[in-house]
């Protein structure tokens, strides 16, 4: 084997350890972090981060650049994890359907928006919209702007990192207003989101601050159920 065959084949050795333990870490690695448990050199190990991030095989966190599996793994992941997801995510919708009687969505992040994966239908003839299997874009909605929020270090949304949901009100749709709370992980990453949405006529500033306490609940008791961690919510 030549040297080139050699480097190359250590490079790829080097790449997938390394993918391996921003895979199975339980809180996101820094690029410092991995090259010290690796025993690389940080400029090498920065490289081969970078070409990961490439294929989207991992991502940088917020400002400080931790690293997550990225959208790739994220989407093949999510292709089994789904229907678990929906499962266990049914008596969180059913009680937010039951105790707003609007439209509940549960949504997670994509590559390119917000997906919605299951919908419960509001009990009023007006607001009923199939959300399930429609792409959004993140920043007018309110699971979307929850993601954002929680998955990236936007300055702008730190409101909604300090009371724990968002809201979109007339953004997406004049005469639609949303709410979302997310689904923490351990890390302290929006994994998913559960929402209510109908007329702005019928979720007043009022109307939300009510049931705000409540879908902040079930999104906190569906990441129970999930498995996941301890986290603090409404930490900016």
């Amino acid at each position: 084997m030549s040297g080139t065959q050699t480097s190359g084949t250590q490079a790829i050795d080097r790449a997938a350890a390394l993918l391996v333990r921003v895979v199975e870490s339980t809180q996101p690695p820094s690029v410092g972090e991995l090259a010290e448990r690796s025993g690389l050199p940080k400029s090498t190990t920065s490289r081969l981060v970078s070409a990961l991030e490439r294929q989207g095989l991992v991502q940088r966190l917020g400002e400080r650049g931790r690293l997550r599996p990225g959208p790739v793994l994220l989407r093949f992941a999510s292709r089994d994890s789904a229907a678990t997801l929906v499962e266990l995510a049914q008596p969180s919708l059913q009680r937010l359907a039951e105790a707003s009687g609007e439209t509940i969505n549960l949504a997670v992040p994509g590559p390119e928006g917000v997906e919605h994966l299951a919908q419960l239908d509001t009990a009023h003839f007006v607001g009923i919209t199939d959300w399930v299997g429609r792409r959004v874009d993140f920043e007018h909605a309110a699971n979307g702007k929850v993601f954002l929020a929680f998955n990236t270090a936007s300055p702008r949304l730190a409101y909604v990192r300090a009371r724990g949901y968002a809201t979109s009100v007339d953004e997406l749709e004049v005469g639609l207003t949303a709410m979302a709370a997310p689904v923490l992980g351990a890390d302290g990453t929006a994994h998913a989101a559960l929402s209510i949405s109908g007329p702005t006529a019928r979720l007043t500033s009022e109307r939300i601050a009510e049931l705000a306490p409540l879908l902040c609940e079930e999104a906190d008791e569906l990441a129970e159920r999930l498995g996941h961690r301890d986290h603090a919510r409404g930490a900016a």
